[in-house]
């Protein structure tokens, strides 16, 4: 592991373009409003969990993050140039449902490392309502004492029997950092997972009732007045 923050092989210049264009490419379409950034620690290694709806959040997650960062993503994804380009950017391909030993390996080593590690928790794409969540976050934070930073989307997800929206509201908020105490076995894990399941789904529920607030419902569409 080297001092980049990326596992080995991965091209750091190309990762910081990537990220460059996560930050950007997205404005068009949806108008994001971010919260809480400043929260995200600056050193040390950092956990990153969030809930998931679209296959929009992680790349938003990603552009937005202020230092570099590497993701657990779907390994169907990683095949033709597609499968090389995100390796090359440093994310690692993960069986959904199935973390397995080489993928949280990886990134433990991420993380030994001081680096920035990103998951979602809830497992397979849903509703991003953190229903269920998975082992290997704790895990990790087990292995390598990286303090968890919950982030919250909305809006992403167009409502079901909805029309298309023009450039719909996207709201993020960035949680306070925290450590997961997280017990020896099986038991360990499972306890600790539930915090952090906790921690996330009160995250996302404050922020929906921030978007309400504003007079947005939960997947980005205007309240009815």
């Amino acid at each position: 592991m080297s001092s980049s923050g990326l596992p080995p092989g991965s091209s750091p210049r190309l990762h910081d373009a990537a990220r460059v264009v996560g930050r950007f490419c997205f404005r068009p379409a949806y108008r994001l409003r971010i919260r809480g950034l400043e929260r995200v620690p600056r050193t040390g290694p950092v956990l990153v969990v969030a809930n998931h709806s679209s296959m929009v959040e992680p790349q938003i997650i990603f552009g937005m993050l202020p230092r570099r960062s590497v993701f657990l993503v779907k390994e169907e994804m990683f095949t033709g140039v597609l499968g090389s380009f995100l390796r090359r950017i440093g994310q690692v391909p993960v069986r959904r449902g199935e973390p397995g030993r080489a993928p949280l390996l990886a990134t433990a080593d991420v993380l030994k490392a001081g680096g920035v590690v990103a998951v979602f928790p809830e497992g397979t794409r849903g509703e991003g309502d953190v229903a269920s969540a998975e082992r290997g976050a704790a895990w990790l934070v087990r292995a390598t004492g990286a303090v968890v930073l919950p982030i919250a989307v909305r809006g992403t997800r167009r409502p079901v029997g909805s029309g298309r929206r023009f450039r719909p509201r996207v709201d993020i908020l960035v949680g306070e950092p925290f450590p997961l105490d997280v017990g020896r076995g099986r038991a360990g894990l499972d306890s600790a997972t539930e915090k952090l399941r906790d921690q996330l789904a009160g995250l996302v529920a404050t922020l929906d009732e921030w978007r309400a607030a504003q007079g947005e419902t939960l997947r980005g569409k205007k309240a009815e007045s």
